[in-house]
């Protein structure tokens, strides 16, 4: 078995590859961790890898905020400097520098 690195950190703001979404990480899995249910509802033809890591963020698109859960194939960093506009980001985040959120309390 190989290691699984994540390219992404937490608070960091990221956007989707081809959707018009973007959000800030919060959690990071190693690799596909939901159910077969949910994956099987992915259109084949757009299915991730299921051996990368995926991503939860705290996302923001034209209809409002929802939290997203996306494989790293389909994210890129966000370059816009933009903070995103979420209302669960202050549970888990302090201020916005640099085009990242920093941690509002240190993790387990």
């Amino acid at each position: 078995m190989h290691p699984i690195h994540a390219k992404y950190g937490l608070g960091q703001v990221l956007r989707h590859r081809t959707h018009r979404f973007r959000g800030v990480v919060f959690d990071v899995d190693p690799s596909y961790s939901r159910t077969e249910d949910w994956y099987q509802a992915i259109p084949e033809h757009s299915r991730p890898r299921r051996d990368q890591p995926f991503y939860h963020l705290l996302a923001e698109n034209d209809q409002g905020a929802y939290v997203a859960y996306v494989s790293e194939q389909n994210l890129v960093p966000d370059t816009s400097g933009q903070p995103v506009d979420h209302p669960d980001l202050g549970d888990l985040f302090g201020s916005f520098e640099d085009g990242h959120y920093l941690l509002q309390a240190p993790l387990n």
